[in-house]
This record gives C-alpha cells, structure tokens and sequence, in this order.
C-alpha cells in the first residue's frame, strides 16, 4: 500500500474516515503534540503489543513519528508480521503540523 500525505489523512480526519492511526515516538514526544485519534506505541514497544494489534490485521492502520524515520521501520516491522494494509505518514508529525 502506498504511504499517505498528510493532506489526505486531514482530509479523511475531517469527513470521518480517518484509519487507525498508531504513533511510534517516544511517550514524551506523544505528549508535546499529538494526533487527535492516535495510540502512542513507541516503536521499540511495538513487539510486545503485537498482540493488542492482532485485530487490525486486515484494517489501514497509519504509522508516524517525528519526520518519518522510524515509522518506515514500523510499517515494515508490521508488514512483516502480517499486517496486510500498513502506511507512513509521509513527512511525520513535521509535516502534519505545518500542513
């Protein structure tokens, strides 16, 4: 699945569609701006909730961070374990909040 723009997740956000939206920054990072929505797992937890993931196996689920880095490992770590329809916010909370 191609990544998302943050102009398209906007727009989904506004019309009600919005996907499942995970954030993989640190707890801190999640507490000075957020993505109304969002679930912060911060990336190096991601193994240890897969379980709690287990239900959106088959659902769009958006991955962010900061500038994109480390939710590419995320989407890839997710695809990996089976997650058929994960995509990077493309530019991260960076992108986000200037957009």
């Amino acid at each position: 699945m191609n990544d998302i723009t943050t102009a398209e997740l906007k727009e989904r956000q506004a019309n009600g569609t919005a996907p499942v939206i995970i954030d993989v920054r640190e707890t801190w990072e999640n507490e000075e701006a957020r993505i109304a929505g969002s679930q912060n797992i911060p990336l190096g937890e991601l193994p240890s909730k897969l379980d709690d993931l287990e239900d959106l196996k088959e659902q769009e689920v958006v991955v962010h961070c900061k500038g994109g880095g480390r939710s590419a490992s995320a989407k890839a770590y997710l695809t990996q374990q089976g997650f058929q329809n994960v995509r990077n916010l493309i530019g991260g909370m960076q992108a986000y909040q200037q957009g």
